[in-house]
């Protein structure tokens, strides 16, 4: 069998189905999932266009215009400093959004190579599931704290921490999935023909890894957003006066009875992006997952 057989054999790779097989029209016609990212997009291009966007500057304080309600001035009212808060959630939106960005990338990055490892080279794969349950122990909170003591509280610690929360579950989503794979015929030919590790690991296995890895990040930033708020709600997150949903809603609990405004909108923000990144990645699980297309 030929190199050229081989790449006849091998099945499209499912990171492409979305474009050939209909599903983006699919996703289309879900109206759930369609207002769920026409709803992201609108929060990360606020994000990104932040000192555009932003009515007021998010650190000026004025302490004439202490912990006002919402006003035709200010649509989310003042905090206790009296800084404007709509504006502090679109800042503290970016932060939130970039953390939860980082720690889905580089943590799936990771957590796929390992699991595609563990897959492809089963003298490894014992060692490297075991650092996977090893990491497992350890909730996010913990590490945060363990990396807070450390380097000090900061943005640099909520990373690690949601980065290696996340990489032991991509690893056995990746390991499961790549498992599959290393049973069809055309690994067994690529390793027959000669075909080297290199490429089967990336052109056979990788990719053919992508979709099922993809969909679970999908429904996994969700979590690490909530998980990042709840680090910066504790205090290891983003310093003051720093905007992050997280410490902001912190910053308002001492005000909850005077002015619940402070801390109620923040959250109901981060639970606005949580609600429909998890929507969003459901229905992209519908059409991607070819299991459930069955």
């Amino acid at each position: 069998m030929s190199v050229e057989t081989l790449n006849a054999s091998v099945p499209a790779e499912e990171s492409g189905a979305l474009g050939r097989s209909g599903a983006l029209r699919r996703l289309a016609r879900d109206k759930v999932a369609v207002a769920a990212a026409l709803l992201l997009t609108l929060i990360a291009l606020a994000a990104v266009f932040a000192p555009w966007v932003a009515p007021y500057d998010p650190y000026l304080t004025d302490l004439t215009n202490v912990m006002q309600p919402p006003t035709a001035e200010h649509w989310f009212g003042t905090d206790n400093t009296g800084r404007d808060i709509l504006s502090r959630v679109i800042y503290g939106t970016r932060n939130t959004l970039m953390l939860g960005l980082v720690g889905v990338v580089i943590g799936g990055a990771l957590g796929g190579v390992l699991g595609i490892w563990a897959a492809y080279y089963p003298r490894a794969d014992g060692w490297i599931m075991r650092l996977v349950d090893v990491m497992l122990a350890f909730p996010a909170i913990l590490i945060g704290l363990a990396v807070a003591a450390v380097a000090g509280a900061g943005l640099t610690a909520v990373v690690i921490a949601l980065v290696v929360a996340t990489v032991p579950d991509v690893a056995r989503v990746a390991r499961g999935a790549a498992v599959g794979v290393m049973g069809q015929e055309f690994m067994e030919a690529g390793r027959a023909v000669g075909v080297s590790d290199r490429t089967l690991i990336w052109r056979y296995l990788t990719l053919n890894c992508i979709s099922t890895i993809f969909v679970f990040l999908t429904l996994r930033f969700g979590q690490i957003i909530l998980v990042g708020s709840a680090l910066g709600f504790l205090g290891m997150g983003a310093q003051p006066p720093t905007a992050e949903l997280g410490m902001m809603a912190a910053q308002g609990r001492d005000f909850l009875f005077m002015a619940p405004h402070i801390a109620t909108i923040p959250s109901c923000a981060i639970f606005v992006i949580v609600l429909a990144a998890n929507l969003l990645g459901d229905a992209l699980r519908d059409v991607l997952d070819p299991r459930l297309q069955q």
